[in-house]
């Protein structure tokens, strides 16, 4: 289990206690203790500092101003160059030099993924202005360091793969498999989420939850799971799991208020 705290301006206190709460009361378990992403603060660091050492990043002084005419692509601007030959910039960021080497995956659910990154993405952002580790690169090194080798996430995160496999090969990691699921949607085809009056987790109502979860999931689950225990939801799920009926597909909707 890791705690993702590498952006403490946007945590709220208390957060991810109620995490761990909500996932224990719905059943999750996860080997070894709750690892603390903000504890490989260090390690964040001297990956940073290998890939400029190496020449493959680079400081930025650039403002959003400086980018406001920039083109956009599917994480934001992408970025023209502008500081790739220096930067007297007394504040900056650090970005990775991109090429547009098509970087390639086959997903297990998508089929076969890419992007060129220099031209779809730009050189990114690998540490920020304000002095915080980016996204990107501090997923790519804990994963080393935890030994992910599946990665099964939502399709919302797939325009980073390529961004995240560009990195492991200029820090010589192997590249995990990647499944990318589709995400929930309201009935207006929004994501479910906070910004759109998503609500937490119900501490009651567990199994049928759960069981909710499995319809989305287009999982089929018997009518009457919902009446059982969480282990018997679990059991049922476990023995009957078929990721294939998700293949090739971006969102699932909303199959009960049960979710909302």
């Amino acid at each position: 289990m890791r705690i993702d705290d590498i952006d403490p301006p946007r945590e709220q206190p208390g957060a991810d206690q109620l995490i761990l709460q909500a996932l224990e009361i719905y059943g999750f378990e996860w080997d070894g203790s709750v690892f603390y992403q903000s504890k490989s603060a260090k390690a964040h660091s001297e990956a940073v500092e290998t890939l400029i050492a190496d020449g493959r990043a680079y400081r930025c002084g650039c403002s959003r101003r400086d980018l406001a005419y920039a083109p956009r692509g599917p994480l934001g601007t992408i970025y023209p160059g502008i500081c790739r030959d220096g930067t007297d910039a007394d504040e900056y960021a650090i970005r990775i030099r991109t090429t547009d080497e098509p970087i390639t995956f086959e997903d297990d659910l998508q089929g076969e993924q890419g992007m060129k990154l220099e031209s779809e993405s730009g050189d990114f952002v690998i540490f920020r202005r304000d002095g915080l580790i980016a996204y990107q690169i501090a997923v790519v090194v804990d994963d080393y360091l935890e030994g992910i080798t599946d990665i099964v996430r939502g399709i919302d995160l797939m325009p980073s793969t390529p961004r995240q496999i560009w990195l492991q090969r200029l820090l010589g990691y192997p590249t995990p498999q990647y499944a990318h699921i589709p995400v929930a949607v309201n009935p207006d085809g929004s994501k479910l989420s906070k910004l759109t009056g998503a609500i937490g987790l119900p501490f009651d109502r567990v199994a049928a939850t759960l069981v909710s979860a499995l319809e989305a999931l287009r999982q089929s689950p018997p009518s009457d799971l919902a009446s059982a225990s969480v282990e018997d939801v679990w059991g049922w799920a476990k023995n009957n799991w078929n990721i294939g009926t998700l293949e090739g597909r971006a969102s699932v909707p909303l199959v009960s208020e049960t979710l909302g």
